[in-house]
């Protein structure tokens, strides 16, 4: 990555089939309106194996606080968030209760099933290591005290030189995993395409295995893994214990895959991305993930908030259905 938007077990032994069946949709108008529209309960808008949540990049170039965007996911039907750390950093900073963010979204059955964060679990200088473990507390306290399950672990400081001995990359995941355990978050290898490390599938599915950790995990996304030239039909081979949670985008035909940025994300359906068949491939193998929409592109930043995240849960919605045979 080289600026912070730049974003971003074991084999299966056999497939368990998922019976998928589309629920109910909460629906609503398109003009904004400053009070919250009630959406049931997450529960009962779960989605066949999949949960459908926001990640906050898609909407982060309005600049809205993280309250505000917590009830343009709730009014847009969301059943899932994934809030960025410095938001999470920036409420607390003003005064703002954790606690009461996060009973927010259980009230509004939206789950906290991941965050993002960036810290330096992964690079070889001892002394930036351990600083980077304790942003990583840090950063795990937040995400515990709004009630969320798991933090990304991005390849920070090894994006521009490969680090070939990914065993010993392992070894310091399992750390971060045992820090994990210490605070009740768990940690995910997430996939970053542009990166020299941890820049395809098969190596952050390499760094899971062999942390020897039950709770290891890998933190995959549809643009990161074709930018990075791993084929998503990879993710048959793993265990539905891999992933937990999916980024979820398309990506244009052009420009070339080596030149795509983050910027150039759009919505799924929108770009030419084997979306369909990866959710049949996850259905079919038993995986329960979250789908969560990360999109960096400025077109949507320019537009109003409520509208561009209606818009991605309908045509995440439409993908879903279509695999389903819908």
């Amino acid at each position: 990555m080289t600026t912070r938007f730049q974003r971003r077990e074991v084999l299966a032994a056999g497939a368990t089939v998922v019976a998928g069946g589309m629920t109910a949709w909460a629906s609503g108008g398109q003009a904004a309106a400053p009070e919250p529209a009630r959406a049931p309960a997450g529960a009962s808008r779960q989605t066949g194996p999949f949960r459908l949540g926001l990640n906050t990049s898609t909407i982060r170039g309005q600049k809205l606080p993280i309250g505000e965007v917590i009830t343009i996911a709730e009014r847009a039907g969301y059943q899932g968030l994934e809030p960025w750390i410095d938001e999470l950093e920036r409420h607390a900073a003003s005064g703002g209760s954790l606690e009461d963010l996060g009973k927010r979204c259980r009230d509004a059955g939206i789950a906290i099933e991941s965050a993002i964060g960036f810290f330096e679990w992964i690079v070889d200088d001892p002394a930036r290591r351990q600083k980077g473990l304790e942003a990583a507390r840090r950063s795990m306290e937040l995400v515990r005290r709004i009630g969320g399950k798991r933090l990304a672990a991005p390849p920070v400081g090894a994006t521009n030189r490969a680090m070939p001995d990914l065993v010993r990359v392992a070894q310091r995941y399992r750390a971060l995993l045992d820090l994990g355990d210490q605070i009740g978050v768990i940690p995910q290898v997430e996939v970053w395409g542009h990166s020299r490390t941890l820049g395809r599938l098969g190596e952050a599915a390499l760094v899971a295995m062999e942390s020897d950790h039950p709770k290891a995990c890998i933190l995959p996304d549809v643009y990161h893994l074709h930018r990075g030239g791993s084929a998503l039909g990879g993710i048959q081979l793993l265990s539905p214990r891999a992933i937990h949670v999916l980024h979820f985008n398309d990506y244009p035909a052009d420009p070339p895959r080596e030149k795509l940025t983050d910027a150039d994300r759009v919505y799924p359906g929108d770009g030419v991305a084997p979306l369909k068949t990866l959710l049949q491939d996850l259905a079919t193998g038993g995986f329960r993930v979250m789908l969560s929409l990360e999109l960096f592109n400025r077109k949507y930043w320019s537009e109003d908030p409520l509208q561009v995240a209606r818009t991605g849960l309908e045509k995440m919605k439409a993908i879903v259905q279509a695999s389903q045979g819908g």
